[in-house]
């Protein structure tokens, strides 16, 4: 298993490994990407009850896909909300990731793509990944692009919060108390990156929605 940044003071089960995926891995994930969203486009997810849009656009890999909507909130589905068409298969790259960084059982089925766009100064509030059936399984998430400040406290909303500023090809691993901690993007750093083509920070979140042997 590689080695990964010991950060102090960070909740249990926090990982940062930086640098993980080399700059040419880093091209290979936009090229899948940008395959990805052709299959599956990126849509505007918008909040439960207010409707309000959220900053940044999404799409999905793997067989199930997390969504939200004003009419029917936060869910995971297998198909996406616009096309109705299944969203596309998890890119060999991430599938090993998920095996070198965790030790869980089993794939994950969801992995997010958020695009922060830098024309939209997009962010991400505080929030707990808790839609899942599993909250057993750990969180990863892959930086793309720009680099980006990553936040988290603790289980309950509010409170002092860590920072780490995350650059391209960074690794999180959120797992054991760090699972359910609040956690957020405060600022991209626009235009501190050519990675993405249209600028920004794209990162792709890989999540377990079911126990093992209920999916």
């Amino acid at each position: 298993m590689p080695s990964f940044n010991k950060t102090a003071n960070f909740p249990p089960g926090f990982k940062h490994y930086p640098g993980y995926f080399s700059p040419t891995e880093q091209q290979a994930l936009i090229k899948s990407v940008k395959s990805g969203v052709m299959e599956a486009p990126f849509f505007q997810p918008t909040m439960p009850r207010t409707g309000a849009p959220l900053s940044v656009v999404m799409s999905n890999f793997g067989p199930l896909g997390w969504v939200t909507d004003r009419e029917r909130g936060y869910r995971y589905e297998s198909v996406h909300p616009k096309t109705m068409a299944p969203w596309p298969p998890l890119p060999e790259l991430l599938v090993r990731l998920w095996n070198e960084v965790t030790a869980y059982p089993a794939a994950p089925e969801a992995t997010l793509i958020n695009w922060y766009r830098e024309d939209k100064s997009s962010k991400m509030g505080m929030h707990v990944d808790n839609d899942e059936n599993n909250l057993r399984a750990p969180v990863v998430s892959v930086s793309l692009g720009d680099p980006a400040m990553f936040r988290i406290g603790g289980p309950k909303r509010g409170g002092t919060t860590k920072g780490l500023k995350l650059f391209s090809g960074d690794v999180v691993v959120l797992d054991r108390e760090a699972r359910l901690c609040h956690h957020g993007v405060s600022k991209v750093y626009y235009g501190e990156s050519a990675l993405v083509p249209k600028g920004g920070r794209i990162n792709l979140t890989m999540r377990r929605v079911n126990e093992i042997g209920d999916a």
